[in-house]
């Protein structure tokens, strides 16, 4: 992987978000680029000292929202760059924040209409 992830464990951020915000962002930004492979989710645990199950709820959540595929045994890789794919990711990373901020599911949807003009 060209680039490197950090847990910060003071932060109120939960790790896996930690994980999952800095990976969708060096894809957005083009640091990993399409048909980039992840490390297997054992090996990324390991290098970051964390639980099995929460790299792999980060490549789960990073997969729902488009930014990578499963292929098997063959492991995850980035998707392919395109405009679908750039909209899922920014939906991901508002979904995130507005999670993070507190608003419920009903005002943040209520922002992105008034945004859209709908």
């Amino acid at each position: 992987m060209a680039a490197r992830l950090e847990v910060d464990p003071g932060s109120q951020v939960p790790p896996y978000e930690q994980v999952r915000a800095q990976l969708a962002a060096q894809i957005d930004a083009g640091e990993l680029s399409p048909g980039t492979r992840l490390p297997p989710v054992r090996q990324l645990a390991g290098e970051l000292n964390l639980a099995v199950n929460t790299v792999a709820r980060v490549y789960r959540e990073l997969e729902l929202s488009g930014a990578v595929v499963t292929r098997g045994r063959a492991g995850t890789f980035v998707a392919d760059d395109d405009d679908e794919h750039a909209a899922k990711a920014a939906a991901a990373a508002f979904a995130a924040r507005s999670r993070a901020l507190g608003l419920t599911p009903e005002r943040a949807l209520a922002l992105v209409r008034t945004a859209l003009g709908a």
